[in-house]
């Protein structure tokens, strides 16, 4: 995607594959704060950035072009050409059409592993502000501050070394809640090496999944997240409750294992089932379909 530099910000003339807003309300990252109508501020890698959008100009505030390529070209998904990926998943029926149509805006992030398995791991039977309160008071508490804007301060999500010496009583005061002890045994399986994170990225993917369900409270669904959105292994399927009642609605029309709807994504979009599942998850998610 060619961009210009103009002073301290990179500016996108042609974004119609990029919508800002589609990108971070889809649900499939917390860590950001909406200031204005497609103006918002986000938290990632130990960054902070600003990003503004007016029609078709994305403008990238107060980032160097190297801090860009190193970081954002990535976490965007820049380099990858979206409009290949809408144009093969609209062709597979009407109602995956519709929906890459109305949300063509997505791009799936590159996340950081570790963030993603601790924010998924929060995010079971909870609603998408909490999550994001809750993720931010773990921020505040063990992460590292980098810097502030309109006087807001803002901190880096903690590390495994940051995150371990919080206790489950700490993590609760924090309304973690139920998944308190989750967090705690997450940060022991990932610093003894029983859960490898390079694995979980790299490694052959049942190999990855069935590590990750050794964590207390990680099931498919949450394994599933943490390999799309934080491992880039866009060949799953993530099926939660509105993925699962919009398959049913549009393909099977009655109640669905969720096995059944994973080997239906699996033999129909194959290396593309985690776009197809974003596209449907946002649309049936904004639409309240099958609800």
């Amino acid at each position: 995607m060619k961009y210009i530099i103009d002073s301290n910000n990179i500016i996108i003339n042609d974004s119609s594959d990029f919508d800002i807003e589609h990108i971070l309300e889809c649900g499939q990252c917390f860590r950001f704060y909406k200031k204005d109508n497609r103006d918002y501020i986000i938290i990632a890698y130990s960054k902070i950035l600003r990003v503004t959008q007016d029609d078709q100009q994305v403008t990238f505030h107060n980032t160097t072009e190297e801090e860009f390529q190193s970081i954002w070209m990535k976490y965007f998904d820049l380099g990858r050409d979206y409009s290949i990926i809408k144009t093969t998943l609209s062709k597979f029926d009407e109602h995956l059409q519709t929906a890459v149509s109305e949300k063509g805006g997505i791009r799936i992030l590159q996340q950081d592993t570790w963030e993603s398995l601790i924010s998924f791991i929060i995010s079971q039977n909870n609603h998408i502000s909490n999550i994001r309160r809750v993720i931010e008071r773990l921020s505040n508490k063990y992460g590292t501050y980098i810097g502030e804007i309109e006087d807001e301060k803002y901190y880096s999500f903690p590390t495994i070394e940051q995150l371990s010496i919080a206790t489950e009583e700490e993590l609760r005061a924090l309304k973690v809640g139920f998944r308190a002890p989750y967090i705690i045994n997450a940060c022991e399986k990932v610093a003894n090496g029983e859960v490898d994170l390079e694995t979980v990225c790299c490694g052959n993917l049942l190999e990855a999944k069935k590590q990750l369900i050794t964590i207390k409270g990680v099931g498919n669904k949450v394994a599933d997240c943490v390999l799309l959105f934080g491992a880039m292994r866009y060949e799953v399927f993530p099926t939660d409750v509105w993925v699962k009642r919009i398959m049913e609605y549009y393909y099977f029309k009655e109640d669905t294992k969720i096995k059944v709807i994973d080997d239906f994504a699996k033999e129909n979009y194959g290396e593309l089932a985690g776009f197809a599942q974003q596209y449907l998850f946002y649309y049936a998610r904004d639409l309240q379909i099958g609800k």
